[in-house]
């Protein structure tokens, strides 16, 4: 299967889109953690109707308006990881959810009692499709902006553009997401 490859400039800095023939597979900042993880060797830089759709999609987020339309997506990930980009997905524009009520609703929808907050976290930390999956969105139950694979800074300013306004939280001293 063909991967398709293109740059966009946003005003956080360049971001690298992939695609493949279903949807987009892949979005993230350059240097993020885990950039272009599990993108094929085998790609080619080109522009596609599904990579056209995303550029359009990020002019208007951007431009500090919530998109009217999502691109189709593709992501490629376990059953669990699925279950949680869905549930993010459902995260409206402006508004927050936290790791553990992305736990409760998964607990609910599989009839669980208990899981592991780690493998939420772990989900959320290795979403590849970044800001049209919005785990940007995702904060911690005691305030804290942790755990964006973009970096912190970039987490804030998505949530600013959002107008969700982020002197409610704080951000970690240490740790991997800054």
């Amino acid at each position: 299967m063909m991967i398709y490859t293109q740059h966009y400039a946003s005003p956080l800095g360049t971001l690298l889109l992939a695609a493949d023939d279903g949807g987009l597979t892949g979005l993230w900042f350059e240097g993020a953690k885990y950039f272009a993880a599990g993108l094929s060797p085998e790609h080619t830089e080109a522009e596609t109707p599904v990579l056209r759709d995303t550029a359009r999609w990020l002019d208007l987020y951007f431009g500090g308006r919530a998109p009217d339309f999502l691109p189709e997506l593709h992501p490629i990930g376990s059953g669990f990881r699925q279950s949680v980009w869905r549930i993010l997905r459902g995260i409206p524009y402006g508004q927050t959810m936290t790791y553990g009520e992305i736990t409760a609703r998964l607990c609910t929808e599989t009839g669980l009692t208990h899981m592991s907050a780690q493998a939420v976290g772990g989900a959320v930390g290795h979403n590849p499709i970044s800001i049209l999956i919005p785990c940007h969105r995702v904060v911690g139950s005691n305030g804290s902006l942790t755990g964006y694979a973009g970096g912190i800074r970039k987490k804030l300013a998505l949530l600013e553009l959002e107008h969700i306004d982020v002197s409610r939280f704080t951000i970690p001293s240490s740790g991997t997401a800054l």
